[in-house]
């Protein structure tokens, strides 16, 4: 009755999403304010039912309720409670799912808090909403029901996924969600403003906590799938540029394009046309890794489904949104203003400088992802786009930027001084130049562009310090007047530097494990050592050990320094027993931010070692490496940080309205 209960909400959110999607936008055409009225309840009412319809899909999972055809082939009564709840979207049909709930979610946010926009606006918005929220109801619906029954019910499921049954894939998706979906906001902003045809500083204003919102949490979902990757599955690498991380990549590029444009706008009413833009295109970019994941088009670890009816509905929506929405703008592009206007070297020159390259950046990325998938649709022949393309084509669009970074909080608005923001910089660029030297001195052998590298990342963390340090007036006046300095510093701008410092600690990190990893594949056999990192690894052998829903082989590991036991580690292969498929569990010892990192390779079974516990183990010495995600997760506390700025809350107008009504005089 449950699962019933949850197929018939969702038939009701659509019906609920329909409503919203056509009265309130007559409602704002005719100035009908009951009728703009009517999105805040549809909005609340659309996530209530469809939070309902996940609700009973989660209870189906955790009860283990065989009859649901989701839960059959996703699930297992022996798989540990938290895998149950994560089971509910690693797959297709319960991740869509999730994707409205989050859609739902943000249109609820929009409906709660966004008293303070114009009622026209606001009823635009929550309109917008609907129409994607009706569209992916229709494709679930029809598609992608999660609700199926069989009958008869099996006694026993097929289990999920083994790579899937991890604590890393029951965090990443609904972050990654989170951002790609909370784009949509942005989206259903630039669509209700040009509708309305009302776009300034108050708009981008609107639109950049939300925008915020969305970059931090796609910036932790992309970091959380990255060290997931890097773990379990057994590789040793941290990126791939596999099509479907390229499809969480391109939101994120164009969303901080987004997020330094919108800022441009909101202080200068500059970019106008080109914010509205960016917020169509970061957006459409989420709703193509959308079809990219789903559509069967690509093989990845990653991917969700493959059957084709699917892809051509998710198509259908992809160029009925994105055609919809270039096309609107096409219409109205040429009634927005520019703008103010603004020196080329000044503040706003240096975001419009930042813009440029992020979506040059973004283009790279998106034409090695496509260009593959369109050659073999037109031709038929298969070409594979991988590592060296993107790191020779997005590295040098990228160096340009990186060096910039830091210059840009230094300028002034409007008209800055280049000199004299190098000149503030000279410490910073002098620190960083010394870092790298040090690189070279300390590592023998290595390369002059890893020590450039390194003084790159350096400048970066040395420049945001700077910038905080300028702001606080440290050096000019005493600590405890520049300590207080700083804790006046608007959180926003305490964030920003905070980013920027994340963003050069992932460049030292990417930088030192690409430069200075080494690594090793030999043939083990009990007893044996092997040196990595100024460790010596021994191997003391192999153990047959069983879990809830597996069995594995364990191999023990012991780190020596000279000759002294340090710490142990353990590198295991697993075999799921329902689906019979085998999973690599890495070794990994993390010393400060360095990393020994043990793979298991398979047994050896020919020649003198048959028989003799003799495997062939992948060791990895990875300096540096815990720098990558140290950084990504200092971006996303900047990020919270600046939400938590007053002034960038979506209640905030009305309180400095109420504050200048305090202030006016009594009659």
């Amino acid at each position: 009755m449950i699962v019933e209960l949850g197929h018939y909400a969702l038939i009701v959110a659509l019906a609920t999403a329909l409503v919203q999607s056509v009265v309130p936008v007559i409602g704002a055409r005719r100035g009908d304010l009951a009728m703009m009225n009517v999105a805040h309840p549809a909005a609340i009412a659309s996530f209530l039912l469809v939070l309902l319809s996940f609700g009973a899909l989660t209870y189906a999972y955790v009860t283990s309720d065989f009859s649901v055809q989701n839960v059959y082939e996703n699930s297992h009564s022996l798989k540990p409670l938290i895998f149950k709840i994560s089971g509910v979207w690693g797959n297709h049909e319960g991740s869509m799912v999730l994707w409205i709930l989050i859609l739902v979610f943000f249109s609820a946010l929009v409906a709660t808090f966004g008293g303070n926009l114009p009622a026209t606006l606001r009823a635009n918005v929550l309109a917008v909403q609907a129409w994607i929220t009706s569209a992916f109801l229709f494709f679930v619906l029809l598609t992608s029901n999660p609700f199926a029954r069989i009958a008869p019910a099996p006694m026993e499921g097929r289990d999920l996924n083994p790579i899937l049954q991890d604590i890393g894939l029951a965090i990443h998706p609904p972050l990654l969600y989170l951002g790609y979906v909370g784009f949509s906001i942005c989206f259903s902003f630039a669509i209700a403003a040009l509708m309305d045809g009302r776009i300034d500083a108050a708009w981008a204003r609107w639109v950049r906590p939300w925008t915020l919102a969305a970059w931090t949490f796609l910036t932790a979902g992309i970091s959380m799938g990255s060290y997931w990757a890097y773990y379990e599955l057994g590789w040793g690498g941290w990126w791939f540029w596999d099509p479907v991380e390229n499809a969480s990549f391109m939101p994120w590029l164009a969303g901080t394009a987004l997020l330094h444009s919108a800022l441009v706008m909101e202080k200068r009413e500059a970019l106008r046309i080109w914010t509205v833009l960016l917020a169509i295109l970061t957006f459409s970019l989420s709703l193509l890794g959308t079809f990219l994941v789903r559509s069967g088009v690509l093989t990845s670890v990653h991917t969700f489904a493959s059957d084709p009816t699917r892809g051509v509905f998710i198509l259908g929506i992809l160029v009925l949104f994105i055609g919809g929405a270039l096309s609107l703008f096409a219409l109205r592009a040429a009634s927005l203003k520019s703008g103010g206007l603004f020196q080329p070297i000044s503040r706003e020159g240096a975001l419009v400088f930042n813009n440029l390259f992020l979506t040059t950046a973004t283009a790279t990325v998106l034409i090695g992802t496509l260009y593959p998938l369109l050659l073999e649709s037109l031709t038929g022949e298969k070409i594979s786009v991988g590592p060296p393309f993107f790191n020779l084509t997005f590295g040098p669009v990228m160096l340009p930027l990186l060096l910039a970074v830091p210059f840009g909080p230094l300028l002034a608005w409007k008209r800055g001084d280049l000199i004299g923001a190098a000149q503030r910089l000279y410490m910073a660029a002098g620190l960083s130049l010394l870092a790298g030297l040090a690189a070279l001195y300390f590592a023998t052998g290595a390369p002059v562009l890893a020590a450039l590298g390194i003084a790159l990342g350096f400048f970066l963390v040395f420049g945001a310090l700077t910038d905080l340090a300028l702001r606080s007036g440290l050096g000019k006046t005493s600590l405890a007047v520049s300590w207080k300095r700083f804790a006046g510093l608007p959180r926003s701008t305490l964030g920003g530097a905070l980013a920027h410092l994340g963003l050069g600690v992932s460049v030292l990190g990417i930088v030192g494990v690409t430069a200075f990893e080494t690594e090793q594949v030999r043939e083990m056999s009990p007893g044996e050592v092997t040196e990595a990192g100024g460790y010596t690894l021994r191997f003391d052998g192999m153990e047959p050990a069983v879990g809830p829903n597996y069995t594995e082989d364990v191999g023990h590991f012991t780190v020596l320094v000279d000759g002294e036991p340090l710490a142990r580690m353990d590198s295991a292969k697993r075999l799921y027993t329902a689906r019979r498929m085998p999973t690599t569990e890495a070794g990994i010892l993390t010393r400060g931010v360095n990393q020994l990192y043990v793979s298991l390779g398979d047994p050896v079974e020919t020649g003198e070692a048959a028989g003799s516990g003799t495997i062939v183990v992948r060791v990895w010495w990875k300096p540096m490496v815990t720098l990558i995600w140290y950084g990504t997760i200092i971006m996303a506390a900047g990020g919270i940080i600046s939400l938590s700025d007053r002034r960038l809350r979506v209640g905030a107008p009305s309180r400095s309205r109420r504050a200048r009504a305090a202030m006016e005089p009594a009659e």
